[in-house]
């Protein structure tokens, strides 16, 4: 590794185990020896030609009718390959759905499509495989549900899906269009569908071993059996982001646990969710219940059934992040989802 800017080696040519090659594409942010990188553009031709077909990049988007099943679906994705590089929850407005439907504009199913895309939640993911866009077509099934049903019934759209308009997932058809759906969502300044912040609402944030090792759907649908998500991103933390955000346990901790969480925060996408109660109650006491022990073995004993148990390693590596008090719920979900957000 080379600083070009300053002529000289930054790394000599070395192993490193913890860079997995799925993460190797433009775009992407890594964390090499605790220094984080943007890969920004290829070295030369022979990397682009080797690298650039095996990174397709499609535009996946989780409809209002199954967003309830979104942690099944981030699953399925998963588990079927693919890397999700991009993901965010929103609440479209009318117009910000006949934007991006603009396509359909004039045909006669146009009107219902957009007032139904605008009715709730959706969850939109960038997603990065060979042939990304086949596969998660493949993946969803045809555009009828019904018909999936009976030709795919393994299908998302088989399993999650109503009829042809209220068809669980949406996927692009075409590399131009997926640029522009990609684009739509999560091109610069762009936040269209931005959910109103709840109040009494909690912070989970599901860590960057459990996003590595493809779970994340899997934490995500414990969460969404038990409260609603009204609000979800995956962030690339900062060193200094991650650090101030844990500033409350500095001098609590020990220094050394307290830097293993910093680094470990930042050594991959962290996945941020506003976590609501659905009687209206405060979620932060019920949702700590849910996450368990800090401690995973101590969770295993006390609470077998929480995501700490299940998902966590060890102390720092522990599966989720969740908020300790009450007045500080507010404060965490508004870290993310306003100052990160926005910056």
């Amino acid at each position: 590794m080379v600083d070009i800017k300053n002529r000289r080696h930054f790394l000599k040519r070395t192993k490193y185990e913890e860079l997995r090659p799925s993460l190797l594409y433009i775009g992407s942010k890594v964390t090499v020896f605790g220094r984080q990188l943007k890969l920004i553009e290829y070295g030369d031709d022979f990397t682009r030609n080797s690298i650039e077909s095996q990174t397709e990049r499609t535009l996946a988007m989780i409809k209002p009718d199954a967003f309830k099943n979104m942690g099944k679906i981030i699953n399925a994705i998963s588990q079927s390959g693919f890397l999700i590089s991009k993901l965010r929850v929103a609440k479209l407005s009318k117009q910000e759905a006949q934007e991006f439907y603009a396509v359909h504009r004039g045909k006669p199913f146009y009107d219902g499509l957009t007032d139904f895309m605008s009715s709730g939640r959706i969850c939109a993911l960038e997603l990065v495989a060979p042939g990304a866009i086949r596969k998660w077509r493949e993946l969803i099934g045809p555009t009828d549900s019904n018909q999936a049903r009976a030709e795919a019934p393994g299908s998302l759209r088989a399993q999650f899906g109503t009829d042809k308009t209220y068809n669980a997932c949406h996927g692009s058809d075409a590399p131009d269009t997926a640029a522009e759906e990609v684009a739509f969502f999560f091109g610069p300044g762009r936040y269209p569908g931005k959910c109103d912040l709840a109040r009494g609402t909690t912070l989970c944030l599901v860590k960057p071993h459990l996003v590595a090792d493809g779970v994340a759907g899997l934490v995500v649908d414990m969460v969404q059996d038990a409260f609603d998500v009204t609000a979800g991103q995956l962030f690339t933390l900062e060193r200094n982001a991650a650090a101030e955000f844990y500033e409350v346990y500095k001098g609590v901790l020990p220094a050394g646990e307290f830097n293993a969480m910093v680094d470990h925060l930042t050594s991959g996408p962290v996945l941020a969710l506003e976590v609501a109660d659905r009687s209206g109650a405060d979620a932060v006491e019920a949702f700590r219940q849910l996450a368990g022990p800090l401690d995973p073995e101590l969770a295993r004993v006390l609470r077998p059934e929480s995501l700490r148990a299940r998902f966590g390693l060890n102390n720092v590596q522990n599966g989720v992040h969740c908020t300790d008090l009450v007045e500080d719920g507010v404060l965490e979900v508004n870290y993310f989802f306003t100052i990160l957000a926005s910056s």
